[in-house]
């Protein structure tokens, strides 16, 4: 085999669709846009959600809501979550740069220690944000809470 003798695989090239080239091509006459209306004349471009004259779905459904722009969401992190932690990755400290590194937030997440739960030892634990009740619970066993 050579260069010269290469050729497509019998039936994957397919001749080109001329439209609009006569009665005889078999896509003559309207050239496939069926009849006449906006969709079979030249430069045709229908609006977002343009449903044919027919009052818009985002205009039937009314307003409703708001997003605060300045909302600050936290992925909470449970006092038996954290002992689960600790127990399986051996660590005496919770920072957020130590549970990205096992996977378990995300590199940007902020992190709220909550209360459910308890620690069985001393944890270090930083955090963007604690409850009061998860700062007790955590200094009791002798650990200690520093906000990042």
């Amino acid at each position: 085999m050579e260069l010269h003798n290469l050729r497509p695989a019998k039936g994957a090239v397919h001749k080109e669709k001329r439209i609009a080239r006569g009665q005889g091509s078999g896509h003559g006459g309207t050239a496939g846009k069926g009849h006449n209306g906006a969709k079979a004349r030249t430069g045709h471009n229908e609006k977002r959600g343009f449903e044919g004259g027919q009052t818009p779905m985002q205009r039937r459904l009314p307003k409703r809501g708001f997003k605060n722009p300045n909302r600050v969401e936290y992925t909470a992190v449970n006092l038996d979550r954290i002992q689960e932690i600790v127990e399986k990755y051996n660590l005496t400290e919770i920072t957020p740069e130590s549970l990205h590194a096992n996977g378990i937030i995300g590199k940007n997440d902020r992190i709220k220690v909550l209360a459910r739960g308890e620690v069985k030892g001393a944890v270090k634990v930083m955090a963007h944000a604690v409850s009061a009740t998860a700062k007790q619970a955590i200094e009791e066993k002798g650990g200690s809470v520093n906000l990042v």
